[in-house]
């Protein structure tokens, strides 16, 4: 593990916008500013931020890549879900966002009559927790319907100061 995750891998910053029609019926999902170079909501919340030209936020596209290198295996491409583990698109929607860190960081198992289903921790996991506001915020972004599936087209530069916290939590 990192010697120290920067704060927003653990869950305290982050990013988000939709189109402007859904700006005004959900405010969960609204770029309110930036923190270190994230966009968050009112609240602090990482969210997602797309352009009219369908331009995404770094962290958007950071989180395109992330899932697809450790969650898809499991959760299926693009958020979609799979057979034996459910659609994180709508998890990211459903789920508080300091819940859905600790199931990532801890791991979580549901046992019953109908299923047994087990996720791993990942909070060792520098690839995962070192971008987790990313992948929350590409989540949040397919979830909501303002990135369609595949890889976005067109995507902001990384900001400087998500750089250095990429830096500083992959021990670079």
């Amino acid at each position: 593990m990192p010697k120290s995750l920067p704060i927003h891998a653990l869950g305290l910053v982050a990013l988000a916008t939709l189109p402007l029609q859904a700006q005004e019926t959900d405010p969960n999902l609204v770029a309110d500013h930036q923190e270190n170079g994230r966009w968050v909501t009112a609240e602090g919340v990482p969210t997602f931020k797309v352009e009219e030209d369908g331009t995404v936020d770094w962290a958007t596209f950071s989180g395109f890549r992330r899932y697809h290198a450790e969650c898809h295996v499991c959760h299926g491409p693009d958020g979609e879900g799979s057979t034996y583990a459910p659609a994180l698109k709508k998890s990211a929607l459903a789920m508080d966002y300091y819940d859905f860190i600790g199931v990532v960081a801890e791991g979580r198992q549901k046992v019953g009559a109908a299923q047994n289903s087990v996720m791993p921790s990942f909070g060792t996991n520098p690839n995962v927790m070192c971008y987790l506001d990313d992948i929350y915020t590409y989540l949040k972004a397919r979830g909501a319907g303002a990135v369609d599936r595949g890889r976005p087209a067109k995507r902001a530069d990384k900001p400087p100061e998500v750089a250095a916290d990429e830096d500083s939590c992959m021990g670079g």
